[in-house]
């Protein structure tokens, strides 16, 4: 059996009106130290997008949560963010922001595979299934 590791996460958010501080999770961010893992899924359900804000362009905020999986995997396609080394990406995501995509304050967590915990983070905090 694989050794447990420690690893963070954060929940990434859709908030079309800052102000009313209503959101919808649409992806989950994993970052694990030890094992130099850093990744994200991103699944906007675009229905329940237009129900919390019906005037909000899907498509725009697509464009915007793209760029977290860039900038987990990191190199020239996610412009300067993606240069930086894997811990500063981290931070540099998981930041407060005051904008319409926001990520959770940061959790912890214990896991033999951070992509399998990614998953499984999904399907409990974004997937309605």
């Amino acid at each position: 059996m694989p050794a447990r590791c420690s690893f963070d996460y954060a929940v990434v958010r859709v908030v079309p009106r800052v102000e009313r501080e209503e959101f919808i999770n649409v992806g989950v961010i994993v970052f694990c130290y030890a094992l130099d893992y850093l990744d994200a899924r991103i699944e906007l359900d675009e229905a329940r997008l237009r129900a919390l804000a019906p005037t909000v362009d899907a498509a725009e905020v697509r464009a915007y949560l793209a760029a977290i999986p860039r900038v987990c995997a990191g190199g020239a396609q996610a412009g300067p963010i993606g240069e930086l080394p894997l811990m500063e990406r981290w931070s540099w995501l998981v930041a407060p922001r005051s904008t319409m995509v926001q990520t959770s304050p940061a959790h912890a967590g214990l896991c033999e595979e951070p992509a399998a915990a990614l998953e499984r983070l999904m399907d409990r905090a974004v997937r309605l299934g």
